[in-house]
């Protein structure tokens, strides 16, 4: 049966985070800090409007758009958060989380061999996505500029097959962001050259040390900018799938004839309940945005102290500390602080070949669970 499996699809490796963590399953006093999921459970105001729906007989399908009602709440949020103004009948589409977002544009715009820019690290879905749509991944690593790509870097690699540029921030997995004055940089470049920026920006909630500035705000971006967001992380609402993609009227279009075809629309109580969040989500926001922070400071500073070299992160809940100290080889090295001490890490090269020498640590867990990987992490690094 081999050969009628897709040539793509069998070229195509595994999910370099699932396929570590299929070892650790059914492994006990395990302390993991690689799956990117908040600890924290949706909250309750947000759990309730979604049993209400329920109980209320809410449970058919909704237009292929997603409720009005969540476009509209959306459309008002924007404009009200970061004066963006889309409309809520023709520029806006309720996926099933970010990750469909990410797959309908790709096919919405891609024709054959066309080229998508995606600065590295990045994460796993970008480029196995850009290839199921035909086009071909363009990967530009950023490890020498801080993980952050530049003007200069955007425009060497950029020519006639190029089509799009990604980009995610604050970022998955190195939890770096851009200023405005940066993004404007790359804004110059990507207006001239006529590009499509697929701007992933699911982690803007959980922004830090500045002020978070959405692509589309820039002059001339709203146009060339599909912008992708969600519930996922900020809300703590991973589960409930609800993601969203805001963009020109035409590219929406595009992508809703996909999703029609193929998820027809996502499940409306978890609609309803995207609705509450933004009603009244704001404050559990924030105060688990403020939980994060703190743990940055005991993860960075931790990591540090062990040798493991690690900028701190200006958004998300994520650190990609180099272990160039200890090892060159991070398969090797997370197998091993799997197997000896039971802390759960993600190899760097689930985010690009070339990062051998990174693992990436994930802060969404408690305290606790933190402060007892670094310990462990400690007596793992005494033994090398």
């Amino acid at each position: 049966m081999k050969r009628e499996i897709s040539r793509i699809v069998e070229n195509m490796k595994p999910s370099g985070i699932r396929a570590f963590f299929d070892l650790v399953l059914g492994m006990k006093d395990i302390v993991s800090l690689g799956v990117g999921e908040p600890d924290f459970v949706t909250p309750w105001p947000i759990r309730e409007a979604g049993i209400s729906s329920l109980e209320q007989g809410f449970t058919s399908y909704t237009s292929n758009k997603g409720l009005y009602k969540l476009r509209l709440s959306i459309s008002r949020y924007l404009k009200n958060t970061f004066c963006m103004e889309y409309c809520p009948d023709e520029e806006i589409l309720i996926t099933v989380g970010v990750s469909e977002a990410k797959d309908l544009v790709l096919r919405a715009i891609l024709n054959p061999l066309d080229k998508v820019i995606i600065p590295s690290p990045s994460y796993v879905s970008y480029g196995p996505l850009t290839e199921l749509a035909g086009g071909v991944p363009v990967f530009i690593d950023t490890s020498k500029n801080n993980f952050k790509l530049t003007a200069g870097m955007l425009k060497k690699h950029i020519d006639a097959k190029t089509k799009a540029v990604f980009l995610n921030y604050p970022s998955n997995p190195t939890g770096v962001s851009y200023t405005k004055k940066e993004l404007n940089a790359l804004k110059d470049v990507i207006l001239r050259h006529k590009l499509l920026c697929i701007t992933d920006e699911i982690y803007s909630d959980l922004s830090y040390d500045f002020e978070h500035t959405p692509l589309p705000t820039l002059s001339g971006m709203k146009e060339r900018t599909i912008y992708l967001n969600g519930f996922s992380k900020g809300y703590a609402m991973t589960g409930w799938r609800v993601g969203y993609a805001c963009g020109p009227k035409e590219v929406i279009a595009a992508m809703t004839k996909i999703h029609q075809y193929t998820i027809m629309c996502v499940s409306i109580t978890s609609q309803m309940a995207a609705c509450e969040a933004l009603h009244s989500g704001k404050v559990a926001v924030e105060e688990m945005k403020r939980e994060y922070m703190r743990r940055r400071e005991i993860v960075v500073d931790g990591l540090n102290a062990l040798g493991l070299k690690c900028h701190k992160p200006n958004g998300a809940f994520y650190a990609f500390p180099s272990i160039k100290k200890y090892s060159r080889n991070c398969l090797d090295f997370a197998q091993r602080l799997l197997k000896e001490e039971k802390v759960a890490l993600v190899p760097g090269t689930a985010f690009g070949d070339q990062f051998t020498d990174y693992v990436r640590i994930s802060y969404a867990s408690s305290m606790d669970n933190i402060k007892e990987a670094l310990y462990r992490i400690k007596i793992f690094l005494k033994r090398r």
